[in-house]
């Protein structure tokens, strides 16, 4: 299997951050790792070797991104302002220099997928809800959706932008990001079972906004054994990812 490590320095976040690529050509799929993970996360996990057969096969082309969560999400005492600064820095580190490097590897001209696990996922569900003019789609396993839930229910506006049951909720059914929505792959899955509360509690939330909105996306909740957990995640992105670029 092909795989490269860059480092590049953000202008956006003023320090230096790290992208795994593994394979050579296919699909782009944009992928951020768990809470406080690094770009190394899907390989140290077995979740690469999972996808394997799609990357050298040349269907798929990863892209694993660093975090800055230490200082956004999880910093539960610190300030709530400056938290929600710092993750609007990454969404702009992630869409105006990650996404430009994307195109200039993969060289395809198809738009990246976004994906994740857990918080990856809600980081996932962000950057392509924000942009579907940017993005082909998203697969968002086991998210939360709602960023007030990091901040015991406060916000201001950069949070709010990064709340995806927050501003989809509030934007017009006329808007044109519902068309690109619905010209898009948009998967959305949680399982019922141990530490999936909050996932269920938001993917349900988007799952209401969906149908009021008119926007085709799919919603899945698998069952009460499955867990907030890697044996289950490897599972579902087997099962999804057919959909997304087969």
């Amino acid at each position: 299997m092909e795989r490269h490590y860059y480092t590049q320095y953000s202008e956006h976040l003023q320090r230096e951050m790290h992208v795994l690529v593994y394979g050579y050509t296919g699909v782009p799929i944009i992928v951020f790792p768990c809470q406080d993970s690094m770009c190394d996360n899907f390989e140290n996990f077995g979740m690469i070797d999972v996808l394997q057969d799609y990357i050298d096969g040349g269907k798929i082309q990863i892209f694993s991104v660093d975090t800055v969560d230490k200082e956004s999400w999880s910093d539960t005492w610190g300030d709530k302002g400056y938290r929600a600064w710092v993750q609007e820095c990454y969404y702009r580190y992630i869409v105006d220099e990650v996404l430009p490097m994307v195109h200039e590897i993969n060289g395809t001209g198809q738009l990246p997928l976004t994906l994740g696990c857990s918080l990856g996922a809600t980081h996932a569900a962000i950057v392509f809800f924000r942009r579907p003019d940017l993005f082909g789609g998203v697969l968002g396993m086991s998210g939360c959706y709602d960023a007030t839930y990091f901040t015991d229910g406060w916000c201001d506006e950069n949070l709010y932008n990064n709340s995806p049951v927050h501003f989809l909720e509030n934007m017009p059914s006329d808007h044109p990001y519902i068309q690109l929505y619905n010209e898009r792959k948009i998967i959305l899955c949680v399982g019922q079972g141990n530490w999936e509360s909050e996932g269920i509690r938001t993917t349900g939330q988007m799952a209401d906004i969906f149908y009021r909105k008119g926007i085709h996306g799919w919603t899945d909740f698998w069952g009460y054994d499955v867990d907030h957990d890697w044996p289950w995640w490897k599972k579902q992105i087997r099962y999804f990812l057919p959909f997304l670029v087969d």
